[in-house]
């Protein structure tokens, strides 16, 4: 696996057809993959997805790509193209705005669309007090947030 130093990113773009279809392969993945985080979380952290609270994972899941993959940015590898998607969720829309997840996705050259892989959702443990403990957790992302290479 590449580390973000190796990769280079182009500038977040609306998605093309070809990232559109990359990230429809693997929609039903993308969607049980922030159910099981939020499940997760919920277990450990409940403030990672504190802005979904009240929503039910149905509505949660409740996405488009065609409608609400509003960015992406892609770096070729020798092993395929990274892409990262910034995927509105339409059931969050609070104080802080629209509600955003951000993924990670691969795909391999040479076989078509069929062999992308997911390969993680963006959970943000920012800030840290002077031990090195997270202090602040965010799975949802405001539309500001910038689209950035993640690696969890």
């Amino acid at each position: 696996m590449a580390s973000e130093e190796q990769l280079n990113f182009n500038e977040a773009h609306k998605p093309n057809d070809n990232g559109v279809e990359a990230f429809n392969v693997i929609l039903p993945t993308i969607k049980g993959e922030i159910l099981k985080s939020r499940t997760h979380w919920d277990l450990h952290e409940p403030k990672m997805w504190s802005r979904a609270q009240g929503i039910s994972d149905k509505a949660l899941v409740t996405f488009t790509i065609e409608e609400d993959l509003v960015a992406v940015r892609n770096a070729a590898t020798s092993y395929g193209t990274i892409l990262l998607g910034k995927i509105r969720l339409p059931a969050v829309n609070d104080e802080e705005g629209e509600g955003y997840v951000h993924v990670r996705i691969h795909d391999p050259p040479n076989r078509g669309r069929e062999d992308v892989i997911f390969h993680s959702l963006f959970t943000d443990e920012g800030n840290r007090d002077e031990d090195g403990r997270p202090t602040t957790w965010r799975a949802i992302q405001t539309a500001d947030y910038p689209l950035e290479f993640f690696n969890e």
